[in-house]
């Protein structure tokens, strides 16, 4: 791995890690969607019928955002964008999601035949979590609310564990002793308990003190759970949003077997640095196409881009850059 490398536009840009951006970020901007809107951003990711599918999520000009499906052959390249929003709000049967809904995270549930999104609605008393289910990201069936706010930054596991469905969440207390990533079950998709803190935010001045969040929903590889989760830095300027990488015991999901402690990836380019929110990069999706993990990414809460790297590259980075976990050192 390089620490450096030439971009298109003739900038040399640092790379934290394995991953390399797109030479054409951004992939989709506001101009890509075929009816008003602010900003694009926030995507989920699945691999559907052969071709990629991005659930994005789009602002509106009244600031509220919905979510809209793109699909591209290729996975980089010529998005073809639904007409109109594929799953708007609906605050009169849903009042959950008064203010819109925001940032999904697609599971692929084989025992139900379905995909299960999770999703933040924007409820008057804050953000919570809530479930919707599809076959054909044309229509949805919406569970409903799974958590209270303030809650988000969800995903499920595509399995259960012993007979209990797993999902990752953030409860944002309002005390300051910091947002860290849960862990929580369920038997039947709706009530869900025994929460654990699973990855707690760190203190002090490292990069993901205080505010941490999960990207991706969580992957399953050779060595385990593979989870890419947010970090939030807070400067005189402003938070700065970067990545990070941790591994979960393939059988039992509450445990962690390594947590890099520097981050893998975080905002460089003009794109990632300037927007409506700036200096974040905030992936909700990723697809593993053979080696190829493509992770997708919001800009500055305004566009969205690629990156990309070899699956195995990550987990020896991951590997190489984790301290040594309690009782397993040499």
């Amino acid at each position: 791995m390089t620490p450096l490398r030439n971009t298109a536009r003739g900038m040399t840009t640092v790379v934290n890690g394995p991953f390399q951006r797109h030479d054409d970020n951004p992939i989709l901007t506001a101009a890509d969607i075929p009816y008003p809107a602010n900003s694009v951003f926030n995507a989920a990711a699945a691999m559907v019928d052969g071709e990629t599918l991005l659930l994005l999520r789009v602002e509106d000009h009244r600031g509220l955002s919905h979510l809209t499906v793109a699909r591209s052959a290729d996975g980089r390249g010529d998005w073809r964008v639904d007409r109109s929003p594929t799953l708007p709000a609906d605050p009169v049967g849903h009042p959950e999601e008064l203010w819109g809904i925001e940032d999904p995270r697609i599971t692929w549930m084989e025992e139900l035949g379905a995909y299960l999104v999770a999703y933040t609605a924007y409820s008057a008393a804050g953000p919570l979590v809530s479930l919707a289910t599809t076959r054909d990201f044309v229509t949805f069936e919406r569970m409903g609310p799974v958590t209270m706010p303030e809650n988000k930054d969800a995903a499920l596991f595509p399995v259960r564990f012993d007979g209990r469905y797993a999902m990752l969440n953030r409860p944002s207390p309002s005390m300051p002793v910091g947002a860290h990533v849960w862990i929580s079950f369920s038997p039947d998709l709706l009530h869900w308990g025994d929460h654990q803190i699973l990855l707690p935010c760190r203190k002090g001045g490292w990069w993901d003190a205080n505010k941490i969040g999960l990207s991706p929903p969580p992957l399953l590889t050779d060595e385990g759970w593979l989870l890419m989760y947010h970090g939030v830095r807070q400067t005189i300027a402003g938070g700065i949003y970067r990545l990070g990488l941790a591994l979960l015991d393939r059988d039992d999901p509450a445990k962690v077997l390594r947590r890099a402690d520097e981050w893998v990836f975080g905002p460089e380019e003009p794109y990632e640095r300037y927007g409506d929110v700036g200096d974040v990069v905030f992936p909700c999706g990723w697809v593993l196409d053979g080696d190829e993990l493509r992770v997708y990414y919001g800009a500055a809460d305004s566009s969205m881009a690629l990156a990309t790297a070899q699956l195995p590259e990550v987990l020896e980075w991951l590997e190489l850059h984790s301290p040594p976990v309690p009782g397993e050192e040499d």
